[in-house]
């Protein structure tokens, strides 16, 4: 079990950090609230589960093999970086205008395109995979430590944006901060191209 605390802890520093999830929740939490947050959040979840289930089962020695393929999957996330934030960059608190959040499948779609996720994924697989039980059994418990972690942790940063909410009522205010959310998406996309 003390193998384990490592883990537990890679995850929660992994996915409480800023990164492109987070941002994606705390926007959404802020325009459209818990009902808008809480399919974005079990995506992502249901994302890296499958993702680090895929890895933990060898899928990491095709990027070792084909370096290439990492290099497209950087580009098309930083792509899908941009097209979130010129998304946000349009959302509105009024709803008249604001256009629908993130679906359940866009983000768990969206895990296959962010290099955070990639990364976290790689390392649960290459460093805190159980070597003691069968490859399933330990990419199972792996992966499902994974989703029970960052669950609270994406909850974490919606909330923060459901919080700020009534505070972004005026609807120039509610445009600054989504054009700064969009501002941080952005710059998370030209870093994933360094």
């Amino acid at each position: 079990m003390t193998e384990l605390i490592p883990l537990m802890s890679y995850c929660l520093v992994m996915s409480a950090t800023p990164g492109p999830n987070n941002v994606m929740l705390a926007a959404t939490g802020a325009n459209f609230g818990g009902r808008g947050a809480l399919p974005v959040i079990l995506g992502i979840q249901a994302g890296l589960f499958v993702q680090t289930m895929l890895m933990c089962l060898g899928l990491g020695s095709v990027f070792a093999i084909y370096p290439l393929a990492h290099q497209v999957l950087r580009i098309s996330g930083a792509l899908y970086l941009v097209f979130l934030a010129w998304k946000l960059g349009g959302a509105s608190a009024s709803g008249a205008q604001a256009p629908k959040p993130v679906s359940f499948a866009q983000a768990a779609v969206f895990q296959a395109l962010n290099p955070k996720s990639w990364i976290k994924a790689i390392t649960m697989a290459s460093v805190f995979m159980p070597a003691s039980h069968d490859t399933v059994s330990s990419a199972l418990l792996v992966s499902v430590i994974g989703a029970v972690v960052g669950a609270p942790c994406n909850t974490m940063w919606a909330l923060f944006g459901m919080s700020i909410r009534r505070l972004l009522q005026d609807p120039r205010k509610q445009r600054i901060f989504n054009l700064t959310m969009a501002a941080t998406l952005l710059v998370l996309a030209v870093t994933f191209l360094r």
